[in-house]
């Protein structure tokens, strides 16, 4: 499942992926703590991500469970950023990334064994 959250929404997310299921009522007030948002502020991102069917919510309680991992997302976004800034071209965003700065030496190792792996 390929879904694009935002930034609010992947507050949410990040919160889910570490802790796992909350109701809704936790996660309200984690994020008052964390980023000062009111509980219709959280709500209403919460119903932004059971609608894309990022989070599914049970009840009694309102209890939140991810349904997409980190890393499905993680894919998605890079496969955004890809088609979006180089026109789909994986070879101009690796060009880019190893353009802007040195690279230990354990970096280019592991680049170099991932290449392989693919190859």
């Amino acid at each position: 499942m390929s879904v694009k959250l935002f930034e609010s929404e992947l507050k949410v997310m990040e919160l889910l992926w570490k802790e796992g299921d909350l109701p809704a009522k936790e996660i309200a007030a984690r994020l008052k703590e964390q980023v000062n948002w009111s509980k219709t502020t959280t709500y209403t991102v919460l119903k932004k991500c059971v609608e894309k069917q990022a989070v599914s919510r049970t009840d009694p309680g309102f209890l939140c469970r991810p349904l997409i991992s980190r890393k499905e997302v993680q894919k998605a976004a890079t496969e955004d950023l890809i088609e979006r800034m180089y026109g789909g071209s994986r070879d101009l965003l690796i060009a880019s990334l190893l353009g802007k700065q040195e690279m230990k030496p354990e970096e280019i190792a592991r680049l170099k064994q991932m290449v392989e792996e693919l190859e």
